[in-house]
Parts: structure tokens; C-alpha cells; sequence
């Protein structure tokens, strides 16, 4: 389902979507309102859903749709301004499985380009995942008839796709909240005990001296329950946290990580000395790395070549934090498309270090957890409401 009051962007998107193997519109609607009264009846699995719209807009419409059509995914479509970015962060809040900054309306060609092979790969490998889940909660899920879409908005002949029947296997996905979108690959490894995956590392025997976390789709709420759940304990390590996002997004995401940790939190900042109890945030755009400088660890800012599409990407930081702290590196990866932070762990896990993942179940997607699984780095796998605790039992000495 498309929902935008721009009859240009409604056009776009849903011609995008419907050139698209396996994707079907089955809805099409200017405001929040119409979304709404049809979600229960066309049965979309994913939504692309506008902020600013009559009648009713995203974020008032945003609930109603989760409740109306339960599992269902939600990609929010904003703006790179602040507000964008604050309107993006209480989407994510509410309920929204990501959230994309639009094109900057400047024209750029190659940006329109990103967004929509950032679109598309969302919808893909989001929607893929929610027709597994429902079907293994109530059979397959059903597509709305081609008479009832008739009685709505239809798109045009070049838009219109043909309807989903067998479930497509996601296609590679950019993870993140990103103004570009670039393609990922998908990593299918399952967690260790099951085909294809490597045995847990043991745990460092090593205090750790430096928390660091990596994450893209579904990164920001899972930061904020992990970060929220240790705050005891922040006080004991520097944390660095990359998330995929664009400029402006970073800035408030530090702020609200700090806000729920009960630290303080800010993007870093070029050679600022890294000190336990604060939280150093990846700006958009750039990547974060470590170093030494006499006796303290500083932090670098680098316009490096993007990593896997990504910059600011997990491996380069976490390559640069194992580098400094060896063995007593604690790395987390959460939810998110892609293979970011499993070369990265690698080099933590290698270096001595322990390394934690989100399990599949509780991950908006498994790609990046599961990349680290394949690679054979992690010490250990658990549930989002799990990781802080565990968190709290290794940076006390007491949980190896």
C-alpha cells in the first residue's frame, strides 16, 4: 500500500514497486485517513507511508494501522530536515519498521536513484519476512481481490504489479535510515546449532574497557532498549554506537540514546578523548574510528570509501576498536539488513575480545546478527530483552 498526497510520488513509487518481481499494489491513497478504512480489507504487508498529509496524517495514522492490520511493516517516508528527523525518531517509536529521508528535492539524479533502490530492497526483504511470520501464525496471507482495488485510487497500467502468490525470497537489502540506499547482501546464516553456522567464542577473560554497537533496520529502538536496560553500568566504559543513518538523524538519535541511557551522549567529534560513561555517536556521512594519542583514546572521523554502502559502517570501527583495546573490546550487534560489523566482529573475536548478537526472532531483520554468526565471532546470542543483562553481567566481571 502506497500512501502520499503527492499524486507525483504516489505515481513513482508505486510504478518502482510494481516493475518489481513477487511485489504487488493492492492499495493506493493520498491521506492517512483512507489508509486506515482500507488497511483491514486490502491486506497489504507493507505500507510506505507519508508524514505530512490531510485530513490525517503518518504519524496519527501510523497506530491505527499496526492495530487494524496486526504484523503488518511500515516504512515511513521523511525528510532530511530536523523536524523530518524528530517526526522519523517518534515513527520508529510508535511502531514503524524504518524510515527513509526523501530526496533532497535538489534534482540530483543519482538521489532519487538511491532512494529508490533503497525502497525497494526494504520492501522486499520486510516484506518477505512478514509473510513468513504470518503464514506461520495463519496460513498464507491474503491479497486483496483486483474488484475491491478497483473501488480504490489504481494505479496506472505501468505501475500496476502483479498481485504476490508464492513467497519471493528477499532480495539484498540497505539497512538503516539512510538518505542513500545501496545494495546489500543478504546474509541467510542461522544461529549457531543450526545449518550453515559456526560455534560460539568463548567469552574474553578480559575486563571490558570499551562498549561498542553496531546497527542498521530496526537499530534505533533496539539501541534504546539495550542502552536503557545497562545504564548501571555505562558508567564503566566509553560506548560508541554506528548506526546506519543520514546527517541531522545521527544528532537527535544522540540525543535520544542519551535521554535513555541517563549519560551523556552527542555525535563524536574529531580527537575528542573517549572517557567511560559517555556515549560517542557515528555522525552521518562519516565513518568513527579510534585511535591513540599519548596515553588516551580519541576518537577519528574518516570520509574513507563507504563500506558495504554503508558510512558510516560497523567493520571500520570495530576493526579500529579491536585494534586499541584488544581483548578487552565488548562488541553488540543488533537488528539490521546486510552483512555490516561481521568482518568487524571477526576482528574483535580474533583479537581476544567478546562479541554479542540479537537473535533472529526478536531482529527486525537477522542480516547483520547473522553475518556475525556465519563469520563464527560471536561469544553470544540473545533476545533484544535479553542483551542488557547480559551487557550488565560482562562489564561487571561476572558474566563470562
Amino acid at each position: 500500500m502506497v500512501v502520499d498526497d503527492s499524486a507525483v510520488i504516489r505515481g513513482l513509487t508505486s510504478r518502482w514497486l510494481g516493475d518489481e518481481a513477487g511485489v504487488g499494489i493492492v492499495a493506493v491513497h493520498a491521506n492517512g485517513r483512507k489508509a486506515v478504512d482500507d488497511v483491514a480489507v486490502s491486506k497489504p504487508d507493507v505500507v510506505i507511508l507519508d508524514i505530512e498529509m490531510p485530513e490525517m496524517d503518518g504519524l496519527t495514522a501510523l497506530p491505527l494501522l499496526l492495530e487494524r492490520r496486526p504484523g503488518l511493516v511500515v516504512i515511513v517516508s521523511s525528510t532530511l530536515s530536523r523536524r523530518g528527523a524528530e517526526i522519523s525518531l517518534r515513527a520508529l517509536a510508535l511502531g514503524a519498521a524504518e524510515c527513509l529521508a526523501k530526496p533532497d528535492g535538489s534534482g540530483r539524479i543519482a538521489g532519487a536513484a538511491d532512494y529508490r533502490r533503497t525502497l525497494i530492497d526494504l520492501v522486499k526483504q520486510l516484506g518477505a519476512r512478514a509473510r513468513l511470520r504470518r503464514s506461520r501464525e495463519s496460513g498464507p496471507a491474503p491479497v486483496a481481490s483486483r474488484e475491491h482495488a478497483a473501488t480504490r485510487e489504481t494505479p496506472s497500467a505501468d505501475a500496476r504489479a502483479r498481485l504476490p502468490g508464492q513467497r519471493e525470497v528477499a532480495t539484498p537489502g540497505a539497512g538503516g535510515l539512510a538518505a542513500r540506499g545501496h545494495a546489500l547482501p543478504v546474509q541467510t546464516a542461522r544461529r549457531p546449532g543450526t545449518e550453515g553456522a559456526k560455534a560460539l567464542r568463548s567469552y574474553s577473560s578480559v575486563p571490558p574497557r570499551v562498549l561498542a554497537l553496531g546497527s542498521s533496520t530496526g537499530g534505533p529502538q533496539a539501541l534504546v532498549e539495550v542502552l536503557s536496560s545497562s545504564k548501571d553500568v555505562l558508567a564503566r566504559v566509553p560506548v560508541i554506537v554506528v548506526q546506519h543513518m543520514p546527517p541531522t538523524f545521527t544528532a537527535l538519535l544522540a540525543e535520544q540514546l542519551g535521554r535513555a541511557a541517563g549519560v551523556p551522549s552527542a555525535e563524536a567529534k574529531e580527537g575528542e578523548v573517549l572517557v567511560p560513561g559517555r556515549i560517542y555517536v557515528a555522525p552521518g556521512g562519516r565513518h568513527l574510528l579510534v585511535g591513540r594519542a599519548d596515553d588516551a583514546v580519541v576518537a577519528h572521523l574518516s570520509d574513507a570509501p563507504p563500506e558495504h554502502f554503508c558510512r558510516p559502517a560497523v567493520d571500520p570501527m570495530f576493526r579500529s576498536v579491536a585494534q586499541v583495546y584488544g581483548a578487552a573490546t565488548l562488541g553488540v550487534v543488533l537488528t539490521g539488513m546486510g552483512g555490516d560489523g561481521g568482518a568487524g566482529a571477526l576482528a574483535i573475536a580474533d583479537s581476544g575480545g567478546s562479541v554479542v548478537i540479537q537473535d533472529e526472532e526478536s531482529s527486525v531483520v537477522w542480516g547483520m546478527p547473522g553475518a556475525v554468526a556465519a563469520a563464527g565471532a560471536c561469544a553470544g546470542i540473545f533476545p533484544l530483552t535479553q542483551i542488557g543483562g547480559k551487557l550488565r553481567e560482562l562489564l561487571r566481571g561476572s558474566g563470562r
